[in-house]
């Protein structure tokens, strides 16, 4: 990703003539590095999935999912990768949709999907750094609770029906493929899985510009420090202010830590800043553009609510126990 980055800076100043450390250009090569960065995992991991599903007996393990009790376990696990995957929120997408086209059950997809952009590996030892072990695991647990909880609530409510169809319909041909003798493997599986790629691809591929092209515009002109005056220590409603104003952000954990230890060494508690970071990589406005190309307006509302609730909750008991 490095050679990425360099490549988007080199677009921008030797190329479009922009000037370096500029508004526009910081949001220009935002826009760019993003936008391919999460296409090319879009392909990729479609792609991949693709194959998975056809080689491997899917189904098996779905129905498995579907008819055993594991008493949250399948959750834990589900959190637990999500936890480990080093992406962002808009690129934890595209492994989403893979997910759900394979059949895997959508709470439990939808753990991963929450869990993964909250649980950073480089926010970890950001963590371990400046709050010690003790804080660490508490936001380490926090995490993978709200994915959790959430996975397990958007599981009971039954939305799979709020799921869109060209998504749910790859599932359904799968399916009835595997019912049929299994094809050997041969070019004109990678060919199929090629075409089912690029399908999925260009349907979700505007709103992913749409939704880069918002946080790059965030990114480059909104200042940080508009949001350290608002959620300062004795506002009773900080903490779900804090997730309000996290919500048009559009930043990984790790890039948005430094504005947490900011926030921490100007006064403001602990659980208030934690709840800003966690909205931030966890619910913002380019992830929701994204998303409604894969799922419906309730099922995302829903999503949306949980995690904001489940936030909220976790800020608080932050102030209350530290």
């Amino acid at each position: 990703m490095i050679m990425l980055q360099q490549f988007s800076n080199w677009l921008v100043t030797d190329v479009f003539r922009l000037e370096p450390g500029s508004h526009l250009a910081d949001s220009a090569s935002y826009f760019i590095y993003d936008s391919i960065k999460i296409i090319f995992l879009l392909v990729v991991i479609t792609y991949f999935m693709s194959v998975v599903r056809h080689y491997l007996p899917i189904e098996k393990l779905r129905d498995f999912l579907l008819r055993h009790k594991l008493y949250g376990f399948d959750y834990l696990l589900a959190s637990l990768f999500g936890a480990v995957t080093p992406f962002c929120t808009c690129s934890s997408i595209p492994l989403f949709i893979g997910f759900i086209g394979a059949g895997i059950p959508l709470g439990v997809t939808f753990a991963f999907l929450i869990t993964s952009p909250l649980i950073n590996e480089i926010a970890v030892a950001m963590f371990i750094g400046l709050f010690g072990w003790k804080v660490t695991a508490m936001y380490v647990t926090a995490g993978l609770t709200i994915g959790m909880v959430g996975g397990y609530l958007i599981s009971r409510l039954k939305l799979e029906r709020y799921v869109e169809g060209y998504i749910t319909r790859i599932e359904k041909k799968e399916e009835h493929e595997s019912v049929q003798k299994q094809k050997p493997f041969s070019v004109g599986v990678l060919q199929d899985a090629l075409r089912e790629s690029w399908s999925i691809t260009r349907k979700v591929a505007p709103y992913v510009l749409l939704g880069v092209g918002v946080g790059a515009a965030i990114h480059g002109y909104v200042p940080e420090g508009l949001f350290e005056k608002y959620v300062g220590e004795g506002n009773i409603f900080a903490v779900p202010l804090a997730v309000v104003l996290a919500v048009p952000l559009y930043a990984s954990a790790h890039s948005v830590f430094p504005v947490v230890d900011s926030l921490v060494t100007k006064g403001v508690p602990l659980g208030t800043a934690l709840a800003f970071m966690m909205a931030t990589v966890g619910l913002s406005l380019p992830e929701a553009l994204i998303l409604r190309r894969a799922i419906k307006m309730p099922l995302l509302l829903t999503f949306f609510g949980i995690v904001t609730v489940g936030i909220v909750l976790i800020g608080y008991i932050f102030n209350l126990v530290l």
